[in-house]
C-alpha cells in the first residue's frame, strides 16, 4: 500500500480529488490544505506528497521544503507536485526543493496515478507537456531566495518584514532587492514584481 499525503487548498477540488484516488487499491489517501500539511504529514507519515504548486498564502510559492519535516530519524515522503507549464517559477522552486515526479494539473488525471507510483518507487516522472516550462525555468534569472524575497514583496512586506521572515538582515534584503530589479530589468521594486508576476516566475 502506498501511502499519499495530497495537498491542495482548494477543498472542493482536493476532497474530489482525493476520493477519486481513493479507487485505486493500492492507495491509501489522505488529504491536508497547504497551512496544515507539514503536521498532517507527521502524523501520516507518507511515502509520496503530491502538492499543487498553487498556494493561497504566499503568492504561489508555497513553503515546499516544510513537506520534508519529519521526526528524527524518520524518512521524508518523495515529493510529487501539480504544476503548470505556464508558473516557470513554480517549476524551479519544486526543482529546488527536490521534487520527483511533475504532473501537469492541465493533463489527464491518470498521469497523477501513474506519477504516484513511479515516484513511489524511486523513480522520476514528468508530464511531457511540461517541457516548456521547463526550458522557461532554466532561463529565468532569479535564485530560489530572490523568489522568496520578491514574491514577500509582492504580499506587500516591507524590508524589515521580509527580513524578520526569512532572518535575513535588512542590507542584505535590500541588497536581494537591487539584485532583482537590475536582473528582470526593472526600473523598480512594484516594476520588477508586475514583470515577474507578467513571466510566471510569482
Amino acid at each position: 500500500m502506498i501511502r499519499v499525503l495530497l495537498v491542495h487548498d482548494e477543498c472542493l477540488v482536493r476532497k474530489v480529488l482525493a476520493e477519486w484516488l481513493r479507487r485505486e487499491p493500492d492507495l491509501g489517501v489522505f488529504d491536508a490544505p497547504w497551512h496544515s500539511a507539514p503536521s498532517r504529514l507527521r502524523t501520516v507519515a507518507p511515502d509520496v506528497c503530491a502538492a499543487d504548486l498553487e498556494c493561497s498564502d504566499s503568492y504561489g510559492i508555497p513553503p515546499l521544503r516544510e513537506l520534508y519535516a519529519c521526526d528524527p530519524g524518520g524518512t521524508p515522503p518523495r515529493l510529487l507536485v501539480l504544476a503548470s507549464a505556464n508558473r516557470p517559477g513554480l517549476l524551479k522552486r519544486a526543482v529546488e526543493a527536490g521534487a520527483l515526479g511533475y504532473v501537469d494539473k492541465e493533463g489527464a488525471p491518470e498521469n497523477l496515478v501513474h506519477g504516484i507510483r513511479s515516484v513511489a518507487s524511486g523513480k522520476r516522472f514528468v508530464d511531457d507537456s511540461l517541457g516548456f516550462g521547463f526550458l522557461k525555468a532554466a532561463e529565468m534569472p532569479l535564485t530560489g531566495r530572490e523568489l522568496s524575497v520578491l514574491s514577500l514583496a509582492a504580499e506587500g512586506a516591507s524590508v524589515a518584514e521580509i527580513a524578520g521572515s526569512l532572518h535575513l538582515s535588512h542590507g542584505t534584503v535590500r541588497n536581494y532587492m537591487a539584485a532583482i530589479t537590475r536582473k528582470t530589468g526593472a526600473r523598480n521594486r512594484i516594476d520588477a514584481i508586475r514583470i515577474s508576476q507578467g513571466e510566471g516566475w510569482l
